[in-house]
């Protein structure tokens, strides 16, 4: 190797990396920067120099260079990319915003207007604000879709509320993944909860983190829920909210049931603007009844029977042509390749599935 080829000792590149190491530096008077700038002299004048160092001390000294280097590396990175603290301040704070509102109106904007009246620099993205109105089970069923894809400390605020202006609480629920949910207490969280569980909730009762005017009796999601969630994304602290809450109200969807004669489920929505069809059936329970790619698949849907072919992709079929699948959720699906299955067949949900076990004959009554 060149003289010129040869890497100043790593006390000299750290230095640009710790203010440290530039301690370190002086440490070793023998060893400066100018000597490295004259290939001609570079590994005489480093031979000679080291020589004046005992073998131990210089190990010991190469060693504390690294820990020096590494330290400073790790104080960037957490400059960087820093960990949620309860209580602290964290820069530009993330809620993620789901409602029935709809877009026709302006309840969304009104929302988003008090939490940026709280915290400017919140980062506030949408689910979607067109969960069909009242629909605490559709509701439920997203939220359980996209929490997984979202970082512990993100605040979920979420306004599908029936029962606004009742008894009912108005809760934050903190996960064991440790994301935030503002929402009423109406079974909403319950999806979340039986996947991640439960690490506290609380009733939302502290005033002075809600709007400072008049509470409506029909629009807590500007009111409460709002203000509330800006508070905790600020890094307000999640005991302020309110007392702990021991008991919270729970959805009983109606779950897919495995015979020895097949499975049956509903349709439970639809997949728009595609038109397919959502089942509540597990995919994994459906793998159980012996079918793989290609097969036909005999079911009843609505108490009509047809007749699928079982495949992993639409273009495994005809353009036009109707099929079962398997759905980036783990659902079973049904569809037609570049079509509109529910209007072509007239199929909305709720509407029951029965799939048959592989091998028997399945009729209608």
């Amino acid at each position: 190797m060149r003289p010129s080829m040869i890497p100043p000792p790593p006390v000299l590149w750290c230095k640009r990396w710790s203010p440290a190491a530039s301690l370190l530096e002086r440490a070793l008077p023998n060893v400066n920067r100018t000597e490295y700038t004259d290939p001609t002299q570079k590994i005489h004048n480093l031979s000679r120099r080291e020589r004046m160092i005992p073998k131990v001390p210089r190990i010991a000294l190469s060693l504390l260079a690294v820990v020096f280097l590494a330290a400073a590396c790790s104080k960037f990175q957490a400059d960087k990319d820093p960990t949620p603290v309860p209580g602290v301040p964290v820069p530009h704070p993330t809620i993620v915003f789901m409602s029935d509102f709809g877009v026709a109106n302006d309840a969304v904007a009104i929302c988003k207007a008090v939490i940026l009246g709280i915290v400017p620099d919140a980062h506030i993205m949408d689910i979607t604000h067109q969960v069909t109105p009242y629909s605490i089970e559709e509701g439920a069923r997203f939220l359980q879709g996209v929490t997984p894809y979202y970082p512990a400390g993100t605040v979920f605020l979420v306004v599908v509320d029936p029962g606004v202006g009742t008894s009912r609480k108005a809760i934050v629920v903190k996960s064991k993944k440790g994301q935030y949910f503002v929402l009423p207490d109406n079974g909403l969280i319950t999806p979340v909860i039986d996947r991640d569980g439960l690490e506290s909730a609380r009733e939302i009762t502290n005033t002075d983190w809600m709007i400072q005017s008049p509470i409506s009796s029909t629009f807590h999601g500007r009111d409460i829920f709002s203000p509330v969630a800006a508070h905790l994304a600020a890094g307000g602290d999640f005991v302020l909210v309110g007392p702990e809450v021991s008991q919270l109200v729970r959805l009983n969807p109606k779950a897919a049931i495995v015979t020895d004669k097949g499975i049956a489920g509903d349709v439970i929505a639809l997949d728009d603007p595609f038109g397919s069809l959502v089942t509540d059936i597990p995919g994994d329970e459906f793998m159980k009844l012996a079918y793989r790619f290609g097969d036909k698949v005999p079911l009843l849907i609505n108490k009509q029977l047809v007749t699928l072919p079982y495949v992993k992709t639409f273009m495994e079929v005809p353009v036009g042509e109707p099929l079962l699948y398997v759905d980036s959720r783990g659902r079973v699906g049904i569809a037609i390749n570049q079509g509109n299955y529910s209007k072509q067949f007239g199929v909305t949900p709720p509407a029951p599935v029965f799939i048959a076990r592989k091998g028997i004959p399945l009729k209608t009554k």
